[in-house]
């Protein structure tokens, strides 16, 4: 166990070493969004318990290298979960429960992912003696009313289903999609993200130093009636509220962490490539090509081209969770730049 002399010592010797490697002036540091895949979380809430811890050690990891971190993640299985078990008590206890909207479905995964994630990166902060703060800000997101979206589900949600359940689920007005040969889920709107709204709060606590958590599950997607905001039925895509709050807080680098080290051409072909290297331009001409599969790959592909040619210089990291520190130093991982 880790003694209070012990924590205090290490502590300061981690001050001290920021501040040598910066001659003193400030960190001078470098802003990063990280966007968690599912595999960071879990399928489950214990999973996710054990989850949260390794992927922890990655995000502090990047902290003790001096950057400033936005951490963003997914919530498709566990927000499909919650509208699930919320559907289920409407449904058998109809005097005491009414049906819960699927924008509040979002907000409940956002406080409970983000409550795991804070406080898994605040124990490990202290195990190492760091002295950073951790918040997590519930998060709204503004999208367009007449998105196209809307008219055509895509967007998978929840526990993966047999195509017998899928099938059932159609026929009562439920779409279903099968996603990318991993078994078959409910599909729901996904429109694109227009504004962050709470963007200048977690611009002032990045400021502050704050490693902040936000935009859970792409955000609990809003639109805005004259000032008021309405939650619509709909979730937004991770990679996509990821890229566009990084553009809008100026930050250097996204991050999107996957289940792959790298990504590839010719996908499970005899001629896989991996790419280490992608410019905007061959990106696009890969899409054309269809080399990404839609419900996986294409978005964040997507994602990573609108965030670097938001800026000059910005640039976009894909690779696995524990390659994230390695990708950063240019040793793994496909970067995708202008």
């Amino acid at each position: 166990m880790l003694r209070e002399s012990d924590h205090s010592i290490r502590k300061e010797a981690w001050l001290r070493s920021r501040i040598e490697s910066d001659g003193g002036q400030g960190y001078g540091k470098k802003e990063v969004v990280i966007a968690l895949g599912g595999n960071a979380l879990g399928n489950n809430i214990q999973e996710q318990k054990e989850a949260v811890a390794k992927t922890a050690q990655v995000i502090v990891d990047l902290a003790a290298q001096g950057l400033e971190l936005v951490v963003t993640h997914g919530n498709g299985p566990q927000v499909g979960m919650i509208q699930k078990a919320m559907d289920e008590l409407a449904t058998n206890y109809t005097d005491n429960y009414m049906e819960t909207p699927l924008p509040t479905c979002v907000a409940m995964s956002q406080g409970y992912i983000g409550i795991d994630l804070q406080n898994a990166i605040k124990y490990e902060l202290h195990r190492r003696g760091m002295d950073v703060k951790v918040s997590t800000i519930l998060s709204q997101v503004e999208v367009d009313k007449n998105d196209e979206a809307f008219r055509n589900p895509t967007k998978p949600i929840g526990r993966f289903l047999t195509e017998e359940e899928a099938k059932r689920n159609q026929e009562n007005g439920i779409p279903c999609m099968e996603d990318a040969g991993r078994g078959y889920r409910v599909v729901v709107a996904s429109p694109m993200p227009k504004k962050i709204r709470e963007l200048l709060t977690i611009k002032t606590l990045v400021d502050a130093g704050h490693i902040v958590i936000t935009c859970g599950g792409g955000g609990i997607p809003v639109v805005d009636e004259d000032g008021k905001l309405s939650g619509v039925n709909a979730v937004i895509d991770k990679d996509n509220a990821s890229s566009l709050l990084a553009a809008e807080l100026g930050a250097d680098y996204l991050i999107i962490l996957t289940a792959v080290e790298k990504v590839a051409i010719n996908f499970g072909k005899e001629n896989q490539e991996w790419l280490s290297d992608l410019t905007v331009d061959q990106a696009k001409e890969y899409i054309a090509q269809e080399q990404f599969a839609k419900g996986s790959m294409l978005p964040k592909i997507e994602a990573a081209i609108r965030f670097a040619e938001s800026g000059e210089g910005r640039r976009t990291l894909i690779t696995l969770l524990d390659k994230a520190a390695a990708g950063i130093a240019g040793e793994t991982g496909t970067v995708i730049h202008k």
